[in-house]
């Protein structure tokens, strides 16, 4: 199936550009299991990559021009000058993989020759699974590899993050782009986003009789504007009122001593989330390394409600997708990314899966929701060559 995508993407490079192109390579988008708004907290997640993946032929130039070209954006090829790139030249997705050549020469690596790039992604837009930072990161590993960068994983997910921090103005943390870059199939990624240490935690549900699915809301509402950059701001607000580097430092144990020294509400309960999501990670990697994944269940639904209630990033259809998939059976569910909108993860038995599935969309449809799409989902493979 990745051979046959990354010969189709070539052929229509070719056809594009009027020469075969040098390498294609692919990059995934991720679901996170739990650990939210902790990246920039300098705390722990645990994401795993999804098998859709954004795919990226691509072949260097050698004067300075930078073509870019999607599938699935109507129009022709969008072309930059490598020099002017700059915060705030970039467009809509073309943002994603300028910003990375902008970020590569930042820091200082020759790629001023500039590229041909033709991208497809089946990775859902908007649907809170990271289909900016496959972008991103599709386009730093082919570059690095087509330019002898000798980048490592971490570099390549620095460079992406960069470019979405500096040059598309999204002040994100860098799960998504380790996740994209790092993590391997059959396995979900234990990260320590303070060194970008990281474990690849086996995570094979079938084995246990389990599966993992996402509901993609597909909705997104325009609350979520400014109100990640909102909260990253609150939750430094915090660190420094309670004088730590980043709330990382605060433990659970201390958090009703710590959250005493807040006057500000919104800053406490925001510390209150992020200090309660980074323990409720490691007691999933418990679990999961004593080989109990049903016990995970009660840990999605517990971070739901903080990120409800404390972080007040949900939405009614996020809320519904939980209740009505929890309702249905489901061992446990939560919203996942940066919420008011996008997508839900849910842990089923699977003989029940299809039954939840039908459970949600049934509940969304009298609620005169949008329908929801229910699809499974297993470990995928990291960012790589596919030819």
């Amino acid at each position: 199936m990745t051979s046959a995508v990354g010969a189709g993407v070539a052929a229509e490079f070719q056809e594009l550009y009027g020469a075969a192109p040098e390498g294609v390579w692919a990059a995934p988008g991720r679901v996170n299991l739990i650990g939210e708004y902790t990246d920039f907290n300098e705390g722990f997640v645990l994401p795993l990559a999804l098998p859709h993946t954004a795919v990226a032929a691509v072949s260097r130039r050698d004067d300075g021009v930078l073509r870019l070209h999607s599938r699935d954006v109507p129009g022709g090829p969008v072309r930059l000058d490598v020099a002017a790139l700059e915060p705030g030249t970039g467009d809509g997705w073309a943002a994603y993989p300028a910003g990375v050549v902008w970020a590569l020469r930042a820091a200082g690596h020759p790629v001023g020759g500039g590229a041909d790039v033709h991208l497809a992604s089946s990775v859902p837009t908007g649907a809170g699974l990271s289909s900016s930072a496959a972008l991103e990161v599709v386009t730093a590993l082919a570059l690095g590899e087509q330019y002898g960068l000798g980048l490592t994983r971490p570099e390549i997910a620095r460079i992406a993050q960069h470019a979405e921090n500096a040059f598309v103005g999204v002040p994100c943390g860098i799960m998504d782009q380790m996740a994209s870059a790092c993590a391997t199939e059959g396995h979900a990624l234990f990260l320590d986003t303070r060194d970008l240490s990281y474990r690849q935690v086996p995570f094979d549900l079938a084995a246990h009789g389990l599966r993992l699915l996402v509901v993609d809301t597909r909705v997104k509402h325009a609350l979520g504007d400014g109100a990640y950059a909102e909260r990253r701001a609150g939750c430094e607000a915090g660190a420094r009122a309670l004088g730590v580097r980043t709330l990382r430092e605060v433990g659970v144990a201390h958090l009703p001593e710590s959250l005493g020294r807040l006057t500000d509400e919104t800053v406490r309960r925001y510390v209150r989330h992020v200090v309660t999501d980074n323990a409720r990670v490691e007691r999933t990697i418990a679990l999961l390394d004593a080989g109990d994944p049903r016990a995970v269940g009660p840990l999605l639904v517990e971070g739901h409600a903080s990120l409800r209630d404390d972080l007040r990033v949900s939405c009614p259809e996020l809320d519904l997708a939980v209740r009505a998939a929890v309702e249905a059976g489901a061992l446990g569910a939560r919203m996942t990314g940066g919420g008011f909108g996008g997508s839900v993860v849910v842990l089923v038995e699977d003989g029940v899966a299809d039954e939840v599935a039908r459970a949600v969309g049934e509940v969304f449809r009298v609620a005169g929701f949008a329908e929801p799409r229910v699809f499974p989902v297993v470990p995928g493979a990291g960012a790589r060559r596919l030819r």
